[in-house]
């Protein structure tokens, strides 16, 4: 479902900014502003809503496409300058979060500050990860299978660590939460660049539409919980 919802960050990002012809900054604005609106009534719930929570994931990657976008693109900073200046506010991010906190463990989140700390450092995962995947398809010239296969391979190798090494599992946690997002970035860029770039050129509106109603379909199918610990 994560995968789904950063694929669809970039196609759903694409479509306004690139389809709409709105452009990076105005698209960000928009989106941000989705994204605070989600957060504040995420805060607010009283319990755990499935729908609500998945509507908050997909705010921070759309909000993530067109940042980085704007950050890589508009700023002429280029892929590399971009991911740098994002990774330093990632990582300011987490300092912060644990200097104020002690914990960046997903358990202890159970008070509002805790959770605000946890949506703004997703959100600049997102876009940290739009700007890795932009950076390996388009300045490396991997391609977007090579690079989804590089993304994917790193998530598997995760995986793989949490259950078969003593490493933090709040460091995988995040490492994982990184990743899916380039993964994501590169499969919907492939789903809606032309042919000639090496894409399917599908529209980014039915793509978009599509993966909508894979994400719907997964929320109200698989049983989701929250954590029994309170959150």
């Amino acid at each position: 479902m994560k995968i789904l919802a950063t694929t669809l960050g970039e196609t759903g990002g694409d479509a306004v900014s690139m389809s709409m012809d709105l452009g990076y900054l105005a698209s960000t604005g928009i989106f941000m502003a989705i994204f605070m609106i989600a957060v504040a009534i995420q805060i607010r719930a009283k319990a755990f809503h499935p729908a609500l929570y998945w509507l908050t994931i997909i705010a921070t990657t759309t909000v993530g496409t067109t940042l980085a976008d704007f950050t890589d693109r508009s700023l002429d900073v280029g892929y590399a300058g971009g991911s740098a200046i994002l990774l330093a506010l990632l990582l300011c991010s987490l300092f912060i979060w644990h200097r104020t906190l002690g914990s960046l463990a997903i358990g202890t989140i159970s008070t509002p500050q805790s959770e605000i700390f946890y949506w703004i450092t997703i959100m600049l995962s997102q876009t940290l990860g739009t700007a890795l995947g932009d950076w390996t398809t388009d300045t490396e010239g991997l391609g977007y299978a090579v690079s989804a296969m590089i993304f994917g391979s790193l998530l598997a190798m995760v995986a793989a660590a949490y259950y078969r090494s003593k490493i933090s599992h709040t460091a995988l946690f995040w490492a994982a939460f990184i990743l899916t997002r380039p993964l994501g970035a590169v499969v919907g860029d492939f789903l809606d660049k032309p042919l000639n770039q090496g894409g399917l050129e599908l529209s980014r509106y039915s793509a978009s539409a599509a993966l909508i109603l894979s994400i719907l379909l997964l929320i109200f199918t698989l049983k989701q919980k929250a954590a029994k610990s309170a959150h």
